[in-house]
């Protein structure tokens, strides 16, 4: 019996000892780096692995996770490796090792587009701003005041003022009239008086609708560019969404952005955006761009063109294993120096920066 015990022991340590050398490998569908369609499973960074493992003779197990348990997971030593493109940031190398970067990138902004319908209400919601409004009061004033002392004047000696208390339309009519250069001669100030209000009036009135005509330019034009949005400072005190715990969430809240919609994927953070339940959403541009050029459903959505936040991208390997991630940072670097992984950059739409 004791040579029966003995084998089924060392059977069982060898067993074990297979598969504590098994790599436990997670990932979070992150196209066109990691693509996964039809229980198929591709994209660079899967390509770029497989050559890894396979050229190493690595034993893994591969592992789907969504992102935000996936960074936990590998803080923790619960898995060994992490082939997304994750952005090597200070922060992150104190919880987990990386690989030698194998692609770089940056962050940008996918937005709505918007109807001609909306762009028109925009226009016009322009117009209903408060300091518009303030100005076209201090324009009436303008009128109202120079009008009425018009009329003062006038009211005994011209007949084209009426001397009841209806002759101060006259003398706001004659104002407005007088001001705009519309110029219909119904009406004109006759009396010394009258004709120093005049004077008053084209002098002030120059003045003001100068200035008034340059603010309002002003405003629509701000009220366009913060709109069509040539800097990301633009969303800053808009509802935006990104991925959560992704460098791009870490750069929102650094950069102090307001309000900010976390997601556990893209997928669900674009399909608000498209139903303008988000201003923007921000995150990496090769995966917004491919998402949106891929899928049908987000034809309305366009990426800005804003490129902000450089990022590296490399795999995640658990703490303190530092053989296996230099193991692995040398073989990548062979790869990254082969056609064969241009060819495969090209064959998803990318390039190198």
């Amino acid at each position: 019996m004791k040579p029966l015990v003995l084998f089924l022991l060392g059977t069982q340590l060898l067993t074990g000892q297979i598969q504590s050398d098994t790599l436990i490998v997670t990932y979070a569908p992150a196209p066109p780096f990691i693509i996964q369609e039809d229980g198929l499973l591709e994209g660079i960074n899967v390509w770029l692995w497989k050559q890894v493992a396979e050229d190493l003779n690595l034993q893994y197990e591969l592992k789907q996770m969504n992102f935000s348990d996936m960074l936990d997971a590998i803080k923790v030593g619960k898995v060994d490796v992490s082939i997304n493109p994750l952005t090597i940031t200070g922060e992150r190398s104190k919880e987990m090792e990386f690989t030698h970067s194998f692609f770089a990138s940056h962050s940008t902004v996918a937005i709505a587009q918007r109807s001609s319908m909306q762009k028109v209400g925009q226009f016009v919601e322009s117009f209903f701003r408060l300091n518009f409004l303030r100005g076209f009061m201090v324009l009436f004033i303008i009128l109202m005041f120079f009008g009425t002392l018009a009329w003062f004047f006038e009211r005994k000696g011209n007949p084209e003022f009426r001397k009841n208390h209806k002759g101060i339309w006259d003398g706001l009519w004659w104002s407005a009239v007088t001001l705009t250069t519309v110029g219909y001669g119904d009406k004109s100030p006759k009396t010394r008086g009258g004709k120093i209000a005049a004077l008053g009036l084209m002098l002030s009135g120059l003045l003001f609708v100068s200035g008034l005509t340059a603010s309002i330019a002003s405003s629509l034009t701000v009220n366009q560019l913060a709109n069509s949005s040539n800097s990301f400072n633009a969303f800053k005190d808009r509802k935006v969404g990104t991925v959560k715990s992704s460098e791009a969430s870490e750069f929102l809240k650094v950069h102090f952005f307001k309000d900010i919609q976390e997601y556990e994927g893209v997928d669900e953070g674009l399909k608000h955006l498209e139903k303008h339940q988000l201003d923007a959403f921000i995150y990496d541009e090769p995966i917004l761009q491919y998402k949106i050029k891929k899928n049908d459903e987000l034809r309305k959505l366009e990426v800005l063109p804003l490129k902000f936040d450089v990022q590296f991208y490399a795999f995640g390997i658990k703490k303190d294993a530092v053989e296996l991630e230099q193991t692995i940072s040398q073989r990548i670097l062979e790869i990254l120096e082969t056609q064969e992984w241009e060819i495969v950059l090209s064959e998803f739409g990318l390039s190198e920066l």
